[in-house]
């Protein structure tokens, strides 16, 4: 793999392409180069970020109000980040 130049579906600045970078796309089964440059896709993740709609929920191990970035479904349990951190430490998590 060689570095490539593409230039940005946004904001039309062309932008270098590691080779480095296409191992990572490629070991994420991505087959698609990016469309948008660094600078572009960081503002368009955090407008996603800001639209994003939370939802209120009370913590399955704690009892504490908590806002998700999804819609509870009531199949399983929902955890607070503090209960949900915890969860990930524990062995067999």
């Amino acid at each position: 793999m060689q570095d490539q130049t593409l230039t940005c579906r946004d904001c039309g600045k062309q932008f270098v392409w590691t080779a480095g970078e296409q191992e990572f796309y490629a070991q994420k089964g991505f087959t698609n180069p990016p469309s948008r440059c660094p600078d572009c896709r960081k503002l368009k993740k955090a407008e996603v970020r800001e639209n994003r709609k939370m939802y209120t929920v009370t913590c399955a191990n704690c009892g504490k109000e908590a806002q998700v970035p999804f819609e509870p479904k009531g199949n399983r349990p929902v955890y607070c980040n503090d209960c949900f951190k915890q969860s990930r430490q524990q062995p067999g998590a």
